[in-house]
């Protein structure tokens, strides 16, 4: 990895820290849409470092947080997560060997819809949600996180309609994200896909992260929660844009 590059690499991941701290969610998107339009990493070795970066913010905001973790749910997602998480990473490996395209239109895909999802506002539930719901949400969750290391956005929506309080709905969904990031770390070690030293230089950014978290915990925008998740859904909608184009005009020509 240059030296370009890895500075690209470090400010791309910050903003994806600071903007993770403040909503719960965001990280796996932001970091993977940046690194699909700039080109910086191949998409698979960026879920890699994606799933190792998330273990590290997820580490510093649990470390407190923990004690908010609506375990009962966590566990239920957990249960279809996983096993999901698994069918996704073989995904990206049939993708990423013969269908460079394909795999950037998925991405962009993924990322459309998922900003879509996230611009809207949730209206709570009176009642909690019962099992099958957040087994359904957790599966795909857990789809998404093996190919893309972004597992984020169906669990936001379904968790951010529960009758819970923000601070038990983020510490949850951190967690949940960091073992999907524990267990998807594993499988890329389990499969000998190990990057390459050059590539692993991009664990630079774990000092970054740490200090965007803690940046974000201290020093929060002084501005709107409705705001920020236009701000992150705006850069989301183009950035999944400006990659689906691309690929979906090469599938058409060929």
């Amino acid at each position: 990895m240059s030296v370009a590059t890895l500075i690209g690499f470090l400010l791309l991941t910050g903003v994806a820290a600071y903007a993770q701290t403040l909503t719960g969610f965001a990280f796996g998107l932001i970091t993977m849409g940046g690194v699909g339009l700039s080109g910086l990493i191949s998409l698979p070795d960026a879920a890699m470092l994606v799933s190792l970066l998330t273990l590290v913010n997820a580490t510093q905001m649990l470390l407190k947080g923990w004690r908010d973790v609506a375990w009962r749910e966590f566990w239920m997602v957990m249960a279809a997560s996983l096993p999901a998480l698994f069918i996704g990473y073989r995904l990206l490996e049939w993708l990423a060997d013969s269908q460079a395209d394909l795999l950037r239109l998925a991405l962009g895909f993924v990322i459309i819809v998922s900003s879509l999802q996230l611009a809207r506002k949730p209206h709570p539930r009176e009642r909690l949600s019962g099992a099958p719901s957040f087994l359904f949400f957790g599966s795909v969750a857990g789809l998404m996180g093996g190919m893309f290391s972004t597992s984020g956005p169906p669990l936001v929506y379904h968790f951010y309609r529960q009758p819970m309080t923000l601070v038990t709905i983020r510490e949850t969904l951190v967690t949940v994200f960091a073992l999907n990031a524990l267990c998807r770390t594993g499988l890329v070690a389990a499969s000998g896909h190990i990057p390459s030293p050059s590539v692993l230089s991009g664990l630079l950014a774990v000092p970054v992260v740490m200090a965007a978290t803690h940046l974000a915990r201290r020093y929060p925008p002084a501005i709107s929660p409705t705001a920020l998740r236009r701000i992150v859904f705006i850069l989301l909608f183009l950035s999944g844009v400006a990659l689906a184009a691309p690929g979906l005009v090469h599938l058409a020509r060929a």
